[in-house]
């Protein structure tokens, strides 16, 4: 299939080009960073930002979240069902 954007600088606001799922770990991923989360079941996210600084959150709703993460921390993170978009 033709990719008409390959020649767009990628942005927050782009559509995704992969998922994964995504299971909370002390370790950075090893595929780089994701720019998006959904989470199917209601609750926190600890990440590692682009800075490798963590950040929280309080209880989140099921939904879908814009985020730089190198990593979602076991540490701090309740929610589950979590997919990473990149």
């Amino acid at each position: 299939m033709r990719n008409d954007f390959s020649s767009h600088a990628p942005s927050a606001t782009m559509a995704a080009t992969g998922s994964f799922v995504v299971v909370p770990s002390a370790t950075p991923f090893v595929a780089g960073s994701i720019r998006a989360v959904t989470i199917s079941g209601a609750g926190t996210i600890a990440w590692l930002d682009s800075l490798g600084v963590q950040q929280d959150t309080s209880v989140l709703p099921v939904g879908t979240y814009t985020m730089t993460a190198r990593a979602i921390l076991v540490a701090g993170t309740t929610a589950t069902g979590i997919t990473g978009w990149f």
